[in-house]
Order: C-alpha cells, then structure tokens, then sequence
C-alpha cells in the first residue's frame, strides 16, 4: 500500500471535510426553521440520523445558540447500547431526569417537536395528549401506539418541506427521521388537507380512528428500521414490552414543565430565592416580537424602584396560567374585556375563573408595571394576549437577542453572593 506524504494527506483530509462542511451548510438551506435549530443543536449521529442529547435539548430551549459549536458525534451500536442500557424507567423519573442523563441519552427529531409540544400545554392537556396514544382505548399506551407519533410528525413535515433538489430533501429527511420516506401522505386525501397548523393540532386531529388505525397498521413497517431512544426506553422498557399508564405520562409531562421553568430560573437566581423583577420581564420578552424591549424594561425599572423579587412558586404560576392562555382569551372575550384595557383586580379573577391559577398581587402588579407602556395602570388585552402568544412559542423560533440592563440594586445583590 503505498502512503501519502503527511502534506498531501492533511491536503486531502482538509479537502474532503471542506466538501462535507459544504454540503451540510447546503441541506441546511432546505430544512424548516424547526430543522435547523434541532440540526444546530443536535450533537450526536447513528447511522446517518442524527439526535439530541437530554442536555443539547434542554440549551435548545433555553438558550439562543449552542455554547459550544457542534460537531456531530458518530455513535456506534455499543455506546448506544450503553446509553441506552442505563436509562431510568419512567417510574423513576423526577423533574431533574434531563439534567441527571445530561450527554447519556438520545432524542430524535420527532421526540424533540413532540417534547415541545409539552412544554406550552396545560395540565389539562395533557389528558387529551395520552388519549391521542391510547388508540385502543385501554388506558395505557404501549410502544406501538406512541411510535405513531413518528408518522404523523414526518407526514406533517412534508407539508412544510422547501422545495428543490430532490436528492438534497432526501438526504435531510434521513438525517432527521432514519430513513427515507416516500412521497405521498396519508395525512391527505383527495380534495381534502387534513393537516392544521400547529404538531399539537397535527396529534389532536390526526386521531380519528380511521386514520389512527391505518397508521398504527403500519407502525411496524416504519418502526422496524428506526432505532431505539431514550425515551422509548423510559416509557416502555428495554425490551420495549411495558406499558405506559396516563399517572406515568403525566408525571413525565410536568416534570418536564418543571424542569426548563427551573432552568431557566436558577440561570438569573444565582442561587438566591428569588429572581429580580427586571430578570422576570427579560424572561418573558426574549421569545417576543417585540421589537423596543428597552421600553417595556424601562418602563418596568421607574414604576417598581424597590425590587421585591419573585419566587419559583410566582414564576411557576405565571407560566402554568401562560400555557391556559386560549382559555384565558376565552373568558376575557366574554367578559367583554377584549374592547377596553382592564386593571388588576380584574386581571386576576379573569385568569382565576379561566384557568384555575391564582396569581400573587405581586406578580400581576409586576405584569402589569412590564407591559401597562403609558402607565395608566389598564392592561391592554389585545397588546398583553399578542405578546404572550409570541411567548408560548418558545422553542419553535430562534431567540431575538435582548440587550440585558441591571438595575443598581441586583448588582448588589449578585457581588454580594459571588463573594
């Protein structure tokens, strides 16, 4: 065999992954916004697929880019036998599951849209969530009937799907669900689109039992050539043989909630009890279209001088009231608040009767001081409702930068800590 010299062959090793970097920058340009943040944060690849690990899911939903740039980690069959082998049941789980496994657990794209989905739904959804699995109506859910996810998902992705090169599309879609997929949908049939907007509207309308039993028919046919996740592993065993039961389900479900809503507190409490008011509105406005942030935080810092700070329990209720917001739009419509701005005490017992969450008189005054813009202490429905909505979609959209101010009294605080 005959050897190159050491330039030549750093030539042509250097060469070569130039050509790789170019067409991974090129199937870039044909994914979704959904693809490309998954694809950017995703770290680990088997087989051509690539996957998420518990901790690049939990930066994607909290951070606005990666720390690290990612450079796809080619697993073999015995890491991720390994991984695999020390995944937890789901009788284990806890609201710290994401941050124990960290970089010993993989997540498929579809896992990934589906664990977004969870992030924004109330408790109360999360019924309708397990029923849309149990297709037979026995209570629990087994491996089969949750692997019909993945179809409904793929076939909700080709409707967004860029078009063009053919070869490049294919090559994407192996990338993120493990196989090539054909071309016609059984989520449409003629003259009729069956696909909504939103993957929760994709699940909840996907599940007539006509076309639940045709997919979960071919559920075998599909599933036979997908490898198994984390995921699968904590809900259905092993051996894939258990059965997941809607307590279980809905435990996993909010200690996930749980999970990013800590996260994201303990990133500004800097292990304090409570975050600063100001910390609070950044939270909040970072996923928003809004576009004078600086407004809405100046606003916040002369109607609150005294900082008060808010506790996880606030910050929790605010986010579980965020995810009943379309039952709160309900009650305040016909409440006939949606024409005029309404105050406090009016706020709070709407989204008391709407969703059952009782908010502290801090934290509605807090609310308000953030988005009551020419502080005549009326909140305006539509602008607050906008705003929040753009909120819920944490996750599906990039991040919008915001520039961070520090009140004098937080700095303070936090030296005060760090010494």
């Amino acid at each position: 065999r005959t050897l190159l010299p050491i330039p030549v062959a750093a030539a042509a090793k250097e060469t070569v992954t130039v050509e790789h970097r170019s067409d991974l920058e090129d199937l870039h340009l044909y994914a979704t916004p959904r693809e490309q943040r998954f694809r950017r944060f995703a770290s680990l690849e088997f087989e051509g697929q690539l996957y998420m690990t518990p901790y690049d899911f939990i930066q994607a939903v909290t951070s606005d880019e990666p720390k690290h740039a990612k450079k796809w980690r080619s697993l073999t069959k015995q890491e991720l036998n390994q991984i695999l082998m020390e995944t937890p049941p789901v009788w284990k789980g806890s609201s710290k599951l994401f941050r124990n496994l960290n970089e010993k657990g993989v997540i498929s794209y579809t896992e990934y849209l589906f664990l977004l989905c969870i992030l924004t739904k109330p408790h109360a959804g999360f019924r309708i969530a397990f029923n849309m699995f149990d297709t037979d109506g026995n209570e629990m859910v087994d491996k089969k009937e949750f692997l019909v996810l993945q179809e409904i998902f793929r076939k909700k992705n080709e409707k967004r799907e860029k078009r063009g090169d053919e070869e490049k599309r294919a090559m994407l879609r192996l990338q993120l669900y493990g196989y090539h997929t054909p071309t016609n949908s059984v989520l449409k049939t003629e003259g009729e689109d069956l696909v909504p907007r939103s993957y929760w509207d994709t699940l909840r309308r996907s599940t007539s039992q006509a076309l639940f039993s045709d997919l979960a028919e071919r559920a075998d046919d599909f599933s036979s050539s997908l490898s198994d996740t984390t995921l699968l592993v904590h809900f259905f065993g092993k051996k894939g043989k258990a059965e997941l039961n809607f307590e279980d389900f809905y435990r996993f479900m909010d200690n996930l909630q749980t999970e990013v809503l800590e996260i994201e507190f303990l990133s500004y409490s800097n292990g304090m009890n409570t975050i600063s008011e100001e910390d609070f509105a950044h939270i909040l406005l970072r996923y928003t279209n809004v576009e004078n942030t600086s407004s809405y935080l100046e606003n916040m810092r002369c109607s609150i001088p005294e900082e008060k700070g808010i506790t996880f329990e606030e910050f929790r209720s605010f986010f579980q009231f965020l995810n009943n917001l379309e039952d709160f739009t309900i009650a305040m419509q016909m409440y006939n608040f949606a024409s005029r701005s309404i105050g406090q005490d009016e706020f709070k017992r709407a989204v008391y009767v709407a969703t059952g969450v009782k908010l502290s008189p801090h934290l509605v005054n807090t609310v308000f001081k953030i988005f009551d813009v020419d502080r005549d202490d009326q909140l305006s429905y539509k602008e607050f409702i906008g705003i929040m909505k753009d909120r819920l979609n944490r996750g599906f959209r990039g991040y919008k930068p915001i520039q961070r101010y520090t009140t004098f009294k937080s700095c303070v605080r936090k030296e005060l800590y760090s010494r």
